[in-house]
């Protein structure tokens, strides 16, 4: 009796295979591709309107308070905007006075945080600090910075940790708080301003709980203990 050869040394099985799973993958990966690009657009003054939660909301955040929350369902952190519901979904209700105002445009607030990007990479602060995983792990992460509890209590003698943080950016040396001491980069007035606003439209980003330590900071919006 002839012996069948096995399907498993055969080239045209694995010609078929190849096939297969390049085609597959490929159209794996057109689809995660078209899904990332949907959750990266910066949302509209509309989201905020209907409630309606986006990875990266509208500039108009800035108007708004700013929690971190831990989500029993994700098992992380998320933002959370305006206030919670019951079912633990941003309200977009409480407001909160940024630079005396809570009433910023849309267009002012995409200007405002557009300027404080462009003086994030102009002074270039990714040689010491990281956004998002990207820049360097010598100073602390930025991404979630507006949260850091630590603005709370040193923003009591300056009329709100957002005057705080623009004075310490204007000046770091006078207001120094690790070892690793921030250099004066001549940031002026305006562009602190911004910078804080940045920062602020950063931490309302839906980031997946990154960075990962963040929520077990000391005194932080329920710590995960």
């Amino acid at each position: 009796m002839e012996n069948k050869p096995s399907v498993w040394t055969s080239n045209r099985f694995w010609r078929r295979s190849a096939t297969w799973v390049t085609g597959v993958s490929a159209v794996l990966l057109i689809l995660l591709t078209v899904d990332s690009m949907s959750q990266m657009q910066m949302g509209t003054a509309k989201d905020i309107q209907n409630k309606v939660d986006k990875r990266i909301p509208s500039p108009l955040v800035i108007n708004y308070k700013i929690d971190y929350q831990l989500s029993p369902k994700r098992g992380h952190e998320v933002p959370i905007i305006g206030g919670m519901d019951a079912n633990g979904k941003s309200k977009y209700e409480e407001k909160e006075k940024f630079f005396g105002r809570d009433d910023y445009t849309e267009e002012e607030a995409r200007a405002l945080i557009h300027k404080g990007k462009l003086t994030i990479q102009a002074k270039n602060c990714m040689d010491c600090h990281t956004l998002l995983g990207n820049g360097a792990y010598y100073a602390p992460d930025l991404t979630k910075a507006w949260l850091d509890p630590a603005w709370n209590v040193i923003g009591q003698g300056y009329g709100g940790k957002e005057y705080a943080m623009a004075a310490f950016l204007q000046n770091p040396p006078a207001m120094a708080m690790h070892e690793r001491k921030m250099p004066n980069l001549g940031i002026t007035k305006d562009e602190a301003k911004a910078v804080v606003a940045y920062l602020k439209f950063m931490s309302a980003i839906d980031t997946n709980g990154f960075p990962r330590n963040f929520g077990k900071i000391k005194g932080a919006v329920n710590a995960r203990k």
